[in-house]
């Protein structure tokens, strides 16, 4: 778990994964509006400034509170394309009046997006349920699926994480966000798990459970509403049920501080 921001500084949130199609921006979302939920003062920054996933997710919510006249708890967000020195000016701006800071990165390599991994007090990284998203983080051997050695991206982060216990003493506390996709066999998926754990033994990250593949997410877009904005979804499905606590337990394992032992909305 990672230590406490010092300072009142706000606790730094960092999505980030170098491949794309892995859910970080709709876990990105769902976790800002879980906290904008219990009245927590938070903002986002979104350095994918092509596509802008996380802003237009966020520009449909205002747009359906508006439409609807309902009060949906989100975040202030900002989009951010400039360089890294730029990225810390906008974290201090937003910081005047956030709690919590959360940054989407793009889905690839980007040398502002490591400057902010390099800043979290929590890294997170999604990733579904294959070794072709394991890849990121380390290889495995194709015959018995051991973990060979680790991927740049572990080295990466393995760095950063050591260059910032000593510049400031804070830990990174670097979590692997498990996606599952429904076509997943579940001797890949034992196969996967298997190769986490061994992994995390040696990186230092934590693996917690994330969200399966669902449509809802999808249809959820143009609306911007959540699975977490009871009362406006109209009636659930059962599948829409278990996805929501999904949800809740995914918060939940990110061990947040500033939750507690507050559950999500």
């Amino acid at each position: 778990m990672t230590s406490a921001p010092s300072n009142n500084a706000p606790h730094l949130i960092v999505f980030a994964n170098e491949k794309g199609g892995t859910g970080k921006s709709t876990t990105c979302v769902h976790t800002a509006v879980a906290l904008a939920a219990q009245d927590i003062p938070v903002a986002v920054i979104d350095l994918d400034f092509r596509q802008r996933t996380v802003t237009r997710y966020l520009e449909n919510r205002t747009d359906t509170g508006k439409r609807r006249a309902i009060d949906l708890p989100a975040p202030v967000w900002r989009v951010h394309d400039g360089d890294a020195a730029g990225l810390d000016a906008v974290i201090e701006e937003v910081s005047q009046d956030a709690q919590v800071v959360i940054i989407d990165t793009p889905g690839r390599d980007d040398p502002v997006a490591r400057h902010a991994a390099a800043r979290a007090n929590t890294l997170v990284t999604p990733m579904n349920d294959s070794f072709v998203d394991f890849d990121l983080i380390g290889q495995v051997d194709p015959e018995n699926f051991k973990v060979k050695r680790l991927s740049f991206y572990s080295e990466l982060m393995w760095e950063a994480r050591k260059s910032r216990a000593k510049t400031d003493g804070v830990t990174i506390d670097w979590v692997v966000l498990r996606n599952r996709l429904h076509h997943i066999e579940a001797r890949n998926k034992k196969r996967v798990g298997e190769a986490l754990t061994e992994l995390s033994k040696r990186v230092g990250f934590r693996v917690i459970p994330g969200l399966s593949e669902r449509v809802i997410f999808r249809e959820l877009f143009p609306s911007g509403l959540t699975l977490l904005d009871k009362g406006h979804l109209g009636e659930l499905g059962v599948s829409h049920i278990a996805a929501r606590q999904e949800l809740r337990e995914m918060i939940a394992g990110l061990a947040l501080p500033m939750l507690g032992d507050r559950p999500a909305a």
